[in-house]
């Protein structure tokens, strides 16, 4: 059983030390990292991606895997050719990279979707009858919005009050029930306390769901260690943009549940009724996979855990520091957070500027000084207004809005510094 930590468990329970020296493991290069913008006045910049939370640029060497595949590339589960066979061959090896990637058991279910939203609604659609679902109103809509029953949770004001709250509101419940959280917010990067969390849901018989998109490209996620039921998360945020996520879990409410498609490859024989797959990753992944996909995926899962993650958390720890003191040291700028400034994080910062929309902000940046930046509510609305303090406003209210920057691989210093003068120059105006 994890040691009940409230504070840093997600953190402590998933850094490793790197496994050889970090001289001898340089962390990947990103594919763009020479792109070059347009800015106001003609000129053509390098570009600063400061938007790694929406969607992160591709890892060379996942770039050089699917490639690789490419020409073998041919049907999955479904030929006796040599090229059916070698894709085949990858596309398991896959599901094995991700497996080991996340610490699951050797009994997980992997199952490749789409993305964290598709994995999400997968799962909801095999819960149990019956089952009740608890989720803060913090989340991201892919863990808001899937469930047909769910009780709602205000935002905590610190993260014991989360476990409190979780702890309340599954002892209230019958029967079957689930708890879904974040492991790293993608409003304000802030870590959760997902093992005290999972300790709690078990001590009630609940399950617990992470959607860990924004925190397997930042940490390295064990899964077993923090006795954890289901995970979700996806390629295009962890460096593999190619249209795969993946749904790592228990099996047997997996293999429960309705075929998620009904097609070739979840059915076993079909005559007057069709007999369904029992193992619930042919189940789920009916049709013809993403094949390329999932060889991207597991790409981008081999190239982080060679790295080694002391020196990946090392050097984003740094470059958000220098971004965190920038901001505090501008007049008008406010960061956004729930728990705090010196709560564990990752690199996302949400900000607002006072006399300016997030819109014109984010507008600014990027014609102005080649830097891209994310704008608006971040799919997580009611936590948005809540940090905000508004009661009200939908996708197209600016004055509701925030600026988001997020840091990863092939983010620089001069990024950083880019933007921090940037800010200056707009709030001077």
């Amino acid at each position: 059983m994890p040691t009940l930590t409230i504070f840093n468990d997600a953190a402590a329970a998933t850094v490793a030390p790197a496994a050889a020296p970090e001289s001898a493991r340089p962390i990947p290069a990103v594919v763009g990292a020479d792109l070059e913008v347009p800015v106001k006045g003609g000129r053509l910049v390098r570009y600063a991606n400061l938007d790694y939370a929406a969607s992160a640029p591709c890892l060379e060497p996942v770039s050089a895997a699917v490639t690789a595949a490419l020409p073998a590339y041919s049907s999955v589960h479904r030929g006796a050719g040599y090229a059916s066979q070698l894709t085949t061959a990858r596309y398991e090896q896959a599901r094995h990279t991700v497996r080991a990637f996340v610490g699951a058991r050797p009994s997980d279910a992997v199952i490749f979707t789409r993305n964290t939203t598709d994995a999400t609604n997968l799962l909801a659609r095999c819960l149990p009858d019956g089952t009740t679902v608890v989720v803060f109103d913090t989340e991201h809509h892919a863990s808001l919005l899937p469930w047909d029953d769910a009780v709602r949770l205000a935002p905590p004001a610190f993260p014991g009050e989360a476990v409190r709250a979780a702890d309340e509101a599954l002892a209230a419940i019958d029967g079957p029930k689930l708890l879904v959280v974040t492991a790293a917010s993608n409003v304000t990067g802030e870590l959760w306390p997902i093992a005290a969390l999972a300790h709690i849901a078990h001590r009630h018989g609940a399950r617990i769901l992470v959607d860990a998109a924004q925190f397997v490209p930042h940490r390295r996620l064990n899964l077993t260690a923090l006795d954890l039921d289901y995970v979700a998360f996806s390629g295009h945020k962890l460096y593999a943009p190619f249209g795969a996520g993946a749904l790592v879990g228990r099996g047997d409410w997996l293999a429960g549940g309705e075929p998620y498609l009904k097609g070739g490859g979840a059915v076993r024989a079909v005559g007057e009724a069709p007999e369904w797959h029992e193992d619930p990753e042919p189940r789920h992944e009916a049709g013809t996979p993403n094949v390329l996909g999932a060889i991207a995926l597991a790409a981008a899962c081999d190239a982080l855990s060679a790295t080694g993650w002391t020196a990946l958390v090392r050097e984003e720890e740094r470059l958000l520091a220098r971004l965190r003191a920038g901001l505090a040291a501008i007049d008008g700028v406010r960061e956004l957070a729930l728990w705090g400034d010196d709560h564990p994080r990752v690199g996302i910062v949400s900000f607002t500027v006072d006399g300016h929309t997030a819109r014109e902000v984010a507008e600014a940046l990027s014609g102005e000084y080649g830097i891209g930046v994310r704008d608006g509510k971040f799919c997580a609305h009611p936590f948005v207004r809540h940090l905000l303090g508004t009661a009200d406003g939908g996708c197209e209210d600016d004055t509701a809005s925030a600026v988001r920057a997020s840091i990863g691989i092939g983010t620089t210093q001069e990024h950083v510094d880019r933007l921090i003068e940037a800010l200056r120059d707009i709030v001077s105006r």
